[in-house]
């Protein structure tokens, strides 16, 4: 028959499996990375309101 795991063991795969989760959640939002800039924006500017004083 299985034992029940101790509470010890039970809170150190509880932490493992957090650590675990954390990294990959890390990992995960890292492998996107950012857009390269661009010097030219493909969508060209709208026009602009001037601000009226009032």
């Amino acid at each position: 028959m299985l034992e029940r795991p101790g509470t010890a063991e039970r809170w150190f795969r509880a932490v493992a499996a957090a650590v675990v989760a954390t990294a990959c959640l890390l990992l995960a939002a890292n492998t996107t990375g950012r857009a390269p800039a661009t010097e030219h924006p493909t969508v060209p500017a709208g026009p602009t309101v001037p601000a009226t004083a009032g």
